[in-house]
């Protein structure tokens, strides 16, 4: 671990660290951090950007996929001339050029079950910004698995919602416990469309989260699910417990 900040990044995080509930300490907690993004789109878009920018120290960044121009609506880590680009690649150029001093570590191919265990298993803390109910499962269990804290979000047509799991609270639910094995077919946002300024909202809302858990203030969203509606401009918060017989975090401590 790094046990100071030089003078570049004493002056680059300067109006971070004179928040009192960050301050140098809690600098260099986010400095000592590993983050895994799951999925650079929509939601991982923002959610990298301002990581990076606040000086979290290494930065995994997943995605299988490569920028398509119906992308670029709401995708802003991307740009008109990274179309065909991997994702991962794109997001990684930006990146360097926010901050050069933050690391990363790519991961362009499609996580399976032990991939994604050995990705989770080497972070402090997971961010899913992926679009689909299998990945998100998945990523659960592995965090489950591996007692790693999850910021989870997600945004369709023009509604929005995030919650933390974290499975180092006793009283923390995890993602199953909250959705099951799911309800009605999934909709993509190439089915149902999605508003650009929504996935931002809710990517950075996730990074918000993410830099509460890694930094150490603030009362994170665990047991708490964030419902956005972008149509009423409305916020709403719905109290989620732990379910003991669920089949993914039932059995833990």
């Amino acid at each position: 671990m790094t046990m100071d900040l030089n003078d570049d990044e004493l002056l680059r995080y300067s109006r971070q660290i004179l928040l009192p509930q960050i301050d140098v300490a809690g600098q260099l907690k986010l400095k000592n951090s590993r983050v895994l993004i799951v999925g650079l789109g929509g939601l991982g878009s923002p959610v990298a950007l301002y990581l990076a920018a606040a000086g979290v120290g290494e930065l995994h960044l997943a995605d299988f996929d490569s920028v398509d121009l119906t992308n670029l609506q709401r995708q802003i880590i991307h740009d008109s001339t990274q179309v065909g680009v991997s994702k991962v690649d794109s997001a990684s150029a930006r990146l360097s050029a926010i901050n050069p001093q933050v690391r990363l570590v790519p991961h362009r191919a499609a996580l399976d079950e032990d991939s994604l265990a050995a990705a989770v298993g080497g972070v402090d803390l997971v961010l899913d910004c992926s679009d689909n109910f299998g990945t998100r499962e998945a990523v659960n269990a592995a965090c489950v698995v591996a007692g790693k804290p999850l910021v989870s979000g997600a945004a369709i047509r023009l509604e929005g919602q995030l919650a933390v799991f974290d499975p180092r609270n006793a009283a923390s639910p995890c993602y199953h416990c909250l959705y099951g094995h799911g309800s009605e077919a999934e909709l993509t946002c190439s089915e149902a469309g999605v508003v650009g300024p929504l996935v931002g909202l809710v990517g950075s809302l996730q990074a918000l989260e993410a830099l509460k858990l890694l930094a150490g203030f603030g009362e994170p969203l665990v047991g708490r699910l964030l419902l956005i509606d972008a149509l009423g401009s409305r916020f709403r918060e719905l109290r989620v417990k732990r379910d003991p017989g669920c089949s993914v975090c039932g059995g833990r401590p």
